[in-house]
């Protein structure tokens, strides 16, 4: 198998699995917290689900929906149905109601397959899934009374080691993703083979290591970042290593159980390994560990990784959507400017766009577009939206909705294009903003929005939660705010809640905020006859 991770190669997930297995069957592909299983193992196992699945009249074409924690059966799920043609499509563990019924029902499944966790949460909606005539419970006998029949995973699993036989194109569909929703229904984007194999490239150049080395996450497997990992050890036929959730008690005994050289984290994992006690398992697997990825990590947080844990790389350099994956990256020996997100990846062009698609100068902030530069390495659009893709597309660039800038080839992202504001002249990322309200030791959550219909001068409001035990009065916060920001940033409302409105998978619902405006709680700095001056 080839190690040329920058290469324009065309071709499937079936193919690399077929090459590595015959090259290098007998590696460990899957460390499923402990259990582990190799290259052929993974191939076999794939086989006789797909034969079942087959049987059951999943062919070509078809979607097969799947709700699983990090478990190997996520990953046989997956190979068996492109082995048939299939398209894979794994949902939220977190998603309900009418979030699951909107995505079960979008993706137009025969057939589900779930562990027993949340098999209620399937058989409540079930009446709602017209589609649906069939459910796999992996566990959770005796099962309820449901709509659709429920049968046992395990009465699948099958004996039939054959290849399914079926031929699949770089351009097939291999899964759909759905995005997270935060403005309105979640899109399914149609993932390729070949989108995927390209992912487990660059994944490959993004971290370099040897064949023989590990790479652990505990992100879920439903998300594209997980299957990065995922799809960066098949190419190379190396190990991937993962745990079905994040302990920051048992953080260093976990990785140090399966020997990882690189680890994928996310977002909060950062600092709360980084702020935790330390341990013998940390003090002895010191140094261990060579390079962690993943976002966001503050420069305070990247320097406590490198000096209290001895990891030589920490990146963060990199920017991406389910739509585009790494849309731009670095390389491993390089240091770039700190807050960048580092420069267009091989694959794609990128460029900055005012609001009529045209170039604006260098350094000067408007909307992120990008395309490919070879074929089959983004989303091949949203499924069943033709209308939506074309907008997303249009004048045949893909349009990011995200607010960014590009100086000296670094691209700096700046804002959600939704979430940008402007007041007193001046535009004003929210991003930019709430980094700074989480530096106030009292504030735990915060979301800066315009409130009401968005025009051209934004109200500013700064809905935040506290930390637990916390004291801190919206007029203190006003103050606070005038010091920390610049005047025209300085929001003119305030509101403590006990929490933000999120969707299931964590991101804050800003639309929703800015539709409820000014509550009944709101503090507003006006009335309390508080002046921001420019200073």
């Amino acid at each position: 198998m080839s190690d040329d991770w920058s290469s324009g190669q065309q071709t499937t997930l079936l193919e690399v699995l077929a090459r590595v297995v015959k090259d290098h069957g007998n590696n460990t592909f899957l460390n499923m917290a402990g259990e582990k299983f190799t290259y052929s193992e993974v191939d076999r196992l794939s086989n006789r689900l797909a034969n079942s699945l087959a049987a059951l009249g999943v062919s070509r074409g078809d979607t097969v929906v799947t709700i699983f924690d990090n478990r190997v059966e996520a990953i046989l799920s997956w190979f068996a149905t492109v082995k048939l043609g299939g398209i894979w499509v794994p949902i939220n563990t977190a998603y309900r109601q009418e979030f699951l019924k909107h995505q079960v029902n979008d993706a137009g499944a025969k057939v589900l397959i779930c562990e027993a966790t949340y098999l209620e949460r399937v058989v409540e909606i079930a009446h709602d899934l017209p589609a649906l005539k069939l459910i796999l419970c992996l566990g959770g006998e005796p099962f309820p009374a449901s709509p659709v029949p429920i049968e046992p995973f395990d009465n699948y699993r099958g004996d039939d080691e054959r290849s399914p036989g079926v031929t699949v194109a770089p351009a097939d569909l291999a899964a759909l993703l759905y995005t997270s929703g935060t403005t309105g229904p979640s899109k399914g984007c149609m993932i390729s083979h070949n989108y995927f194999c390209m992912q487990g490239r660059q994944q490959r150049r993004a971290v370099p290591q040897e064949r023989h080395e590990v790479s652990w996450t505990c992100l879920p497997l439903f998300h594209s970042a997980g299957l990065n990992m995922i799809t960066g050890a098949l190419v190379q036929g190396s190990e991937a290593a993962v745990w079905p959730r994040f302990s920051v008690t048992t953080f260093w005994s976990d990785v140090a159980s399966t020997g990882a050289v690189n680890l994928m984290l996310m977002a909060s994992i950062f600092a709360l390994v980084a702020h935790a006690p330390d341990s013998e398992e940390m003090l002895r697997y010191r140094g261990k560990v060579r390079m962690i990825t993943g976002v966001p990590i503050t420069p305070e947080i990247r320097k406590i990784w490198k000096e209290r844990f001895g990891v030589k790389v920490v990146s963060s350099w990199a920017y991406g959507q389910t739509e585009n994956s790494r849309l731009t990256m670095v390389s491993a020996d390089e240091t770039p400017p700190e807050t960048c997100a580092g420069r267009a990846a091989d694959e794609f062009e990128i460029a900055i766009f005012d609001d009529n698609d045209r170039p604006v100068p260098e350094g000067e902030v408007g909307e992120l577009v990008s395309r490919p530069r070879q074929p089959n390495v983004m989303f091949s659009g949203y499924w069943k939206r033709p209308e939506e893709t074309a907008r997303a597309w249009r004048n045949l660039w893909m349009h990011t909705g995200d607010f960014g800038r590009i100086k000296d080839g670094f691209l700096y992202f700046v804002d959600r294009k939704k979430d940008y504001l402007r007041a007193r002249g001046e535009n004003i990322s929210s991003f930019e903003v709430e980094k700074t309200y989480t530096n106030h030791p009292a504030i735990q959550e915060v979301a800066v929005h315009a409130v009401g219909v968005q025009t051209g001068e934004d109200e500013i409001k700064v809905t935040a939660v506290l930390r637990e035990g916390a004291t801190l009065t919206e007029h203190e916060l006003c103050l606070w705010s005038i010091q920390a920001l610049p005047h025209f940033a300085v929001p003119r409302f305030y509101e403590f809640r006990a929490e933000l409105i999120k969707n299931p998978t964590g991101r804050v619902l800003k639309y929703r905020l800015r539709e409820e405006g000014c509550t009944p709680s709101t503090w507003d700095r006006d009335e309390a006859g508080i002046v921001v001056r420019r200073r």
